[in-house]
């Protein structure tokens, strides 16, 4: 399919503004119910705090969905932390360390 001309693009935006039209009437026609907030003594982070520790008997609100999701997020940045060093790294003489090596090469000396 070309998209050189008009009719190339029209199908496109008639599929965007389909999509569009849907998530808006979904959005407008959800009925989100009223706001539930905490506790006004209740701390979330000493409740996350007592769920890493299994203290359920200590914390005042459930902490379990908060637990699943920090340690998700927690993950997540350690595998991107330990890929930038990973990617960072140098050999002595300056150089930029290959993300394969020589692990699937001979050097050329075959």
């Amino acid at each position: 399919m070309s998209t050189d001309g008009p009719s190339g693009r029209l199908l496109p935006a008639v599929a965007v503004a389909g999509l569009f039209a849907v998530l808006a009437a979904t959005t407008l026609s959800a009925g989100f119910g009223d706001a539930a907030g905490f506790p006004a003594d209740a701390s979330v982070v000493h409740n996350v705090g007592y769920a890493l520790f299994n203290l359920d008997e200590a914390a005042s609100i459930p902490s379990e969905g908060f637990l699943a999701a920090f340690l998700i997020v927690a993950v997540a940045l350690d595998v991107a932390v330990d890929g930038a060093i990973y990617l960072a790294r140098r050999e002595d003489d300056g150089s930029v360390v290959a993300a394969i090596g020589e692990a699937l090469t001979d050097g050329g000396e075959r």
